[in-house]
C-alpha cells in the first residue's frame, strides 16, 4: 500500500510537471557544479545520473561536505548550487542566496546495534526532554538516567564537528543552534555513522540515507535508531513504532506523524536567478520529471505548492 501511495503521489507531480515548465529535453551542453549536504547527495547523485542519461552532453559535478561548505561555496560564486539541509539565515539572503526546496527528509538518533541496553531503549525510546539534558545540559550521562536505572555506563555523546544542516536540525529540535550540543565532533555523516557503529555506548545523529541500506530498506549493519517518545509517557506506543524500515520512516515524515525539526526541507541553493542555461534546465528537470525518482531514494516529496514556488523562483 505504501509503494502504491507513493507511486500516485509521483504520478501526480509529473502530471503537474507537464503542465509547469518540466524540460522539453532540447540538446544542452555544459557544466554544472554542486556542494553541500550529506543529506542531499544521494538525491542529488541519483538526479546527476538520470539527468545526464537525457542530457548526456551535460557534465555534472556533486560533491559533499556538509551544507555549510555547500552555502559558503555558492556565495562565493565557485558552484552553481549549494546543497543546504538547513533553512536560509537572513545574512545569507542578503549576500545573495536564493533557496528552492527540492525534497524533504529527516534526522534520527543513533546508536550502535551492540548497545547493551538496546531492548529497553527500543521499549521506552528516548523523549524530547531527555534528548536536551544528553546534548545540551549534560544533566544526563549514563544509559542508568536515560532509562531510570541504576546503571553507571557512561553515554558516549557525539556530535558534528563541520558546520551541517543535519547538527543545526537536531539542535534546532532540542531548541537550540548547533554550536550548542555536546559531545566529541566527527566529520560528515559517514564518519558520524562509523563512530556511532564502533562504539557500543555511544549515541549520535544521522540523516535517514546513512543509516537505511538501499536495497534492504533496513537499518544498515551496525547501526539501530533509537525511537523518539514523542508523548513522554515512557514507552514507545504502535503509533511511534516508525523505523523498521527506510519507508516507514519517510511515511511517518510524510504523514507528519515525525516531528518538523527533525523532519525538514532540503534545498538547491543558487546565488541570485541561476544564469547556467544547463543549470536551470536541471533545477526545473528536478522539480518537474525529477520528482519521480524522490520515493525511491530515499526521500519525502514536497507539496505541489512547494514545486510551483520552486519553478516560478526560476522563470
Amino acid at each position: 500500500m505504501k509503494r502504491v501511495a507513493g507511486t500516485l503521489i509521483v504520478g501526480a507531480f509529473i502530471l503537474f510537471g507537464q503542465s509547469f515548465g518540466r524540460t522539453d529535453q532540447k540538446p544542452l551542453a555544459g557544466k554544472i557544479s554542486i556542494s553541500g549536504a550529506w543529506a542531499l547527495y544521494p538525491m542529488a547523485v541519483k538526479w546527476q545520473e538520470e539527468f545526464q542519461k537525457i542530457q548526456p552532453g551535460v557534465r555534472i559535478d556533486v560533491q559533499a561536505g556538509g551544507a555549510g561548505k555547500g552555502i559558503a561555496d555558492v556565495l562565493a560564486g565557485m558552484v552553481d548550487f549549494g546543497m543546504v539541509s538547513r533553512d536560509v539565515r537572513p545574512e545569507e539572503v542578503a549576500k545573495g542566496a536564493l533557496a528552492i526546496a527540492v525534497t524533504k527528509d529527516g534526522v534520527v538518533a543513533t546508536i550502535s546495534d551492540k548497545n547493551p541496553f538496546l531492548n529497553d531503549l527500543l521499549k521506552k525510546g528516548i523523549s524530547r526532554a531527555l534528548f536536551i539534558d544528553i546534548w545540551i545540559t549534560a544533566k544526563i550521562s549514563t544509559w542508568g538516567q536515560a532509562l531510570g536505572t541504576n546503571e553507571k555506563s557512561a553515554i558516549h555523546v557525539f556530535t558534528r564537528s563541520d558546520a551541517c544542516g543535519a547538527a543545526e536540525t537536531w539542535a534546532a529540535y532540542l531548541g537550540k543552534r548547533q554550536e550548542d550540543l555536546g559531545g566529541v565532533g566527527v566529520y560528515g555523516d559517514p564518519g558520524l555513522a562509523d563512530a556511532i557503529r564502533r562504539d557500543p555506548l555511544g549515541i549520535g545523529y544521522n540523516n535517514i540515507n546513512f543509516v537505511y541500506d538501499a536495497k534492504t530498506l533496513k537499518p544498515v549493519s551496525g547501526i539501530a535508531i533509537v525511537p523518539l517518545d514523542l508523548d513522554g509517557n515512557g514507552k514507545i506506543d504502535d503509533r511511534e513504532k516508525i523505523y523498521a524500515t527506510r519507508d516507514d520512516i519517510t511515511g511517518a515524515i510524510a504523514r507528519n506523524v515525525y516531528p518538523s525539526p527533525p523532519a525538514r526541507d532540503l534545498y538547491l541553493v543558487a546565488k541570485g536567478k541561476p544564469a547556467n542555461p544547463a543549470a536551470v534546465e536541471f533545477l526545473r528537470w528536478a522539480l518537474t520529471d525529477g520528482q519521480k525518482y524522490v520515493p525511491e531514494t530515499g526521500y519525502i516529496p514536497l507539496s505541489k505548492e512547494k514545486l510551483l514556488d520552486g519553478l516560478a523562483k526560476i522563470k
